[in-house]
């Protein structure tokens, strides 16, 4: 059975032209899980949210997530246990370092414990929001393969990402 894939943008939702949102389009197992405000976010309202999408999809699932989306994860699998089968992480901001927006200060301090499950965290070199070596250190503590792209800044639309075949080849592994 091939999972249902639930997507998990991060601040400010992801807009038309994003890759999650493409990915979506084209592929109708793919669902976004739908925070009740995408500009105020709050931790245990994102948890809350996603473990409501893991429990009512009622088959396995792999999380795909974007910046906040991430932590919205690693926050979730500390506090329920649901079968989750992978997680691609994609650009997980750096939300610990003191200069980090204080918008996110609901999902303060990151969890560093192993994921129950199989991940890929993808970084770009040049990301404003997590510095290469964080993100290395990050998907250690997590148990995350550790995949780190050239220019990949924050892998939004203002980095220049829309489709991301590199992306749909890694969610493969997890899916297959």
């Amino acid at each position: 059975m091939r999972p249902i894939v639930l997507v998990l943008p991060g601040y400010d939702n992801s807009g038309p032209g994003h890759w999650q949102t493409l990915w979506e389009q084209a592929n109708p197992e793919f669902r976004r899980v739908q925070q009740r405000d995408w500009t105020a976010p709050v931790c245990e309202e994102w948890v809350a949210a996603l473990d409501a999408a893991i429990v009512d999809a009622g088959a396995p699932v792999v999380l795909v997530a974007h910046s906040l989306g991430c932590l919205t994860i690693a926050h979730h699998a500390r506090r329920h246990p649901r079968p989750v089968r992978g997680a691609l992480l994609v650009a997980p901001p750096n939300v610990d370092d003191p200069t980090f927006p204080p918008i996110a200060k609901s999902f303060r301090p990151i969890p560093r414990e192993r994921l129950p499950f199989p991940s890929i965290l993808v970084a770009g070199d040049d990301d404003w929001y997590i510095d290469p070596d964080t993100a290395r250190d990050l998907a250690a503590a997590w148990g995350s393969r550790f995949v780190l792209i050239e220019r990949g800044g924050h892998f939004n639309t203002d980095a220049g990402f829309g489709p991301w075949p590199e992306g749909e080849r890694l969610l493969d592994e997890l899916t297959t």
